[in-house]
């Protein structure tokens, strides 16, 4: 399983910058802070495509 690095985003509960890593499982996408260990979990369904006008994004992880 591949992680992707989320760049530019603070942890929620640590608030570290650059430590969350997003990764797909079976269809429901997982992200988890590398280090405290915290994890928030979407299903795909819930994924909403949103266009920003400079950035090229498929869609936003809202947890």
């Amino acid at each position: 399983m591949k992680k992707r690095f989320i760049a530019g985003a603070t942890c929620p509960k640590c608030n570290a910058m650059d430590t969350l890593a997003l990764t797909k499982d079976q269809g429901v996408e997982k992200v988890t802070c590398v280090s405290c260990n915290m994890e928030m979990t979407q299903p795909e369904e819930q994924v909403e495509p949103e266009v920003r006008s400079e950035e090229q994004v498929i869609g936003v992880f809202k947890p």
